[in-house]
């Protein structure tokens, strides 16, 4: 158990550090993404061919985890767009209301019962979100992008979920992260064409960032966080993953000094979002214990 706690813990403070990694490397955030993909996709299916892990699929199924991959692949454009147009602290911040964006998003998709106590603490996060962006307007395109980012990565979850159980994680993963390449490299010259970015070459040190956000923050986090997966419980996992943006602003404050850029506004915002999603974690811890025991 405590293994896996650390497994676990080690995977999310790694998500949390793909903020930092994600304002050194120069590139913009399109081209920024598409290079992760490219040394993540290679990666991957490399490391699968030796140790035997291709599986085929149904190309109905290839496609339809594929786009759930482009979508991922659009949140990450929007994250990183988020720290590019703000910053990290902003963009982890934006993200932390994803849990409760998902409280509204996955009644609606997976046609289950709203629960009301999550929407009115929804409610204490978007109030926590207009205090943010009435008192920092000069991070506001940044606070959007981050939102939108969050609505992504909210989606993804929530299809995730509708196909977890039909196939193996390996091969979810693999397919997904190929055709979060194969089509973020489809929309790559419209999206140029209509919206061109200046650094879409990598620098010498981005190569290094590149290969590190790919194979430690992508591939690494991967397996420690299924394994992890197999001795603890889903809501320890959901609690957990709450602490991704807590590492990622911390570590914004104490690398770039973030902090100096933010209001006490910013503060009585972001502890709205917290207490909101402290709340909702409280009430997970309660609907869970009520379940078990009914059961």
């Amino acid at each position: 158990m405590r293994k896996a706690l650390l497994q676990l813990h080690t995977a999310v403070f790694l998500w949390g550090f793909t903020g930092v990694l994600g304002r050194v490397i120069t590139l913009d955030q399109t081209w920024l993404v598409w290079y992760r993909l490219l040394i993540t996709t290679v990666s991957l299916w490399v490391l699968y061919f030796f140790m035997n892990k291709i599986k085929k699929l149904p190309s109905r199924s290839i496609f339809l985890i594929s786009c759930i991959g482009f979508i991922q692949a659009l949140h990450w454009v929007c994250f990183y767009g988020s720290i590019k147009y703000a910053n990290i602290t902003i963009a982890l911040t934006t993200l932390s209301t994803s849990a409760l964006l998902a409280s509204v998003i996955e009644p609606l998709l997976l046609r289950k019962r709203f629960d009301t106590i999550e929407i009115f603490l929804g409610l204490f996060a978007i109030a926590g979100i207009v205090i943010i962006y009435n008192t920092h307007v000069q991070f506001s395109v940044g606070i959007i992008i981050g939102l939108l980012s969050a609505l992504l990565t909210v989606l993804v979850s929530v299809l995730n979920k509708k196909i977890v159980d039909q196939y193996a994680p390996d091969q979810i993963t693999l397919y997904q992260l190929t055709g979060g390449f194969a089509g973020l490299s489809l929309l790559l010259p419209a999206y140029q064409y209509f919206f061109p970015e200046q650094h879409h070459i990598p620098v010498a040190m981005d190569w290094l960032w590149l290969v590190l956000l790919s194979w430690v923050c992508t591939i690494m986090t991967f397996f420690l966080y299924i394994r992890s997966l197999k001795k603890i419980s889903a809501f320890t996992m959901n609690l957990t993953l709450t602490l991704e943006p807590v590492y990622g602003i911390l570590l914004a404050f104490v690398i770039y000094h973030e902090n100096e850029k933010l209001s006490k506004w910013f503060y009585v915002g972001f502890g709205l979002i917290a207490l909101a999603v402290a709340f909702h974690m409280i009430h997970l811890l309660r609907y869970t214990r009520l379940k078990s025991s009914s059961n």
